[in-house]
């Protein structure tokens, strides 16, 4: 069995509304499940969670999403708690608890009509937002050593993403925190692991579902049953028919 497989507690949460780790009532949690994280590596736990006390950037960060996490709820009447707030309002009460004014915005080439109006909110909110597109430099896409058929309109002049570079500028330009808009999976994972600065997600790129990637999640049991039953082929159609050709 894994040791790490809290998704199952989900089940769990459906029939009795709590979780070992969350109850409203401690002393009356569900029991720890064998493959509860917390029966192994508890002091890992434990340790970790000292990183947030103190002064330090840990524990700046952490103390001040926990506050958001607080604020984004509001109790209306009878004692019901109701969301009150955006990821885009989370974003900017974050920045402004860390003290945080020069704001990154890496962004993909497909949404720089979203960044500018995220840049206006920024600013209006007192904020100074910088971005940086993902095309920038425009340095042809073959230099990665990808063949023309890797492309999306193969034959045509495609730049390639540069999310080193846009981390690189937004470091020498001494942002406080970073946002990432609509950038591809690997080319965010760059990014990340190159940023100075702090980063978040604002916008997760999903062409197919409108940059709102959990509908497929919702969708399972009908449109996207296809997940669970079938290989997601890394090839284009046509492709492997094409590849065992040239092998014969």
């Amino acid at each position: 069995m894994n040791e790490f497989t809290c998704n199952r507690c989900g089940s769990v949460w459906q029939k009795h509304g709590k979780t070992n780790c969350w109850s409203a009532d401690p002393a009356a949690t569900p029991a720890k499940p064998a493959y509860c994280p917390s029966r192994k590596h508890l002091a890992l736990i434990k340790k970790s969670f000292g990183r947030y006390k103190g002064a330090g950037e840990d524990a700046r960060i952490a103390r001040a999403a926990t506050r958001v996490e607080g604020l984004c709820y509001e109790r209306a009447e009878g004692g019901a708690l109701r969301a009150r707030w955006t990821r885009v309002e989370d974003t900017i009460a974050f920045a402004k608890l860390m003290g945080y004014r020069r704001i990154g915005i890496a962004t993909c080439i497909g949404l720089l009509d979203e960044t500018s109006r995220l840049a206006a909110v920024l600013q209006a909110q007192g904020l100074e937002p910088l971005s940086v597109c993902c095309k920038s430099g425009s340095i042809d896409k073959r230099g990665l050593g990808v063949g023309e058929e890797d492309k999306v309109r193969p034959g045509t002049f495609e730049p390639a993403c540069n999310p080193v570079a846009q981390a690189s500028l937004l470091n020498g330009a001494k942002t406080d925190m970073n946002i990432i808009v609509g950038l591809c999976v690997g080319h965010d994972m760059l990014f990340s692991r190159h940023s100075k600065a702090p980063v978040t997600t604002l916008v997760v790129k999903d062409r197919v579902a409108g940059h709102n990637p959990v509908s497929v999640l919702y969708g399972q049991n009908f449109y996207y049953r296809r997940l669970q039953t079938q290989p997601v082929e890394v090839a284009r159609a046509g492709e492997k028919r094409r590849q065992g050709k040239r092998k014969e």
